[in-house]
């Protein structure tokens, strides 16, 4: 059975790449553009990792990340963080919020690939 992914990404063309990757490594992928939808559709996706962008309308990545952590059925799925704040701190606030992985935009297929895996 294919490990499943929610791609939590704003962005049509990121959302669109990240997905297509992860399908062509045969992953099933739900993508979810709004981050107001994220903690819903965890919840009914189950996914094996969420893919999480930290610059969303509405709602920060950063509090979605520490609402999942907080939640008794999302809490054990590891997240990956996919943002492009990677200032001084950035990455240690992300991590603190609850994110067990953390890749700074633009991002590479390869680098991508490996923080998959290795949170899979």
């Amino acid at each position: 059975m294919a490990k499943r992914i929610l791609v939590v990404e704003d962005n049509d063309l990121n959302r669109k790449l990240f997905c297509d990757v992860l399908k062509s490594q045969g992953f099933a992928v739900e993508p979810v553009a709004d981050g107001l939808d994220a903690l819903d559709r965890a919840r009914d996706f189950v996914p094996n990792l969420v893919i999480m962008d930290i610059q969303l309308p509405n709602v920060s990545g950063l509090d979605l990340i520490e609402a999942a952590k907080k939640d008794p059925i999302l809490r054990t799925i590891p997240v990956l963080a996919v943002t492009a704040y990677a200032g001084k701190g950035d990455e240690e606030r992300i991590r603190e919020a609850g994110a067990e992985g953390y890749l700074a935009k633009p991002v590479s297929i390869g680098p991508f690939m490996q923080a998959v895996k290795a949170l899979i």
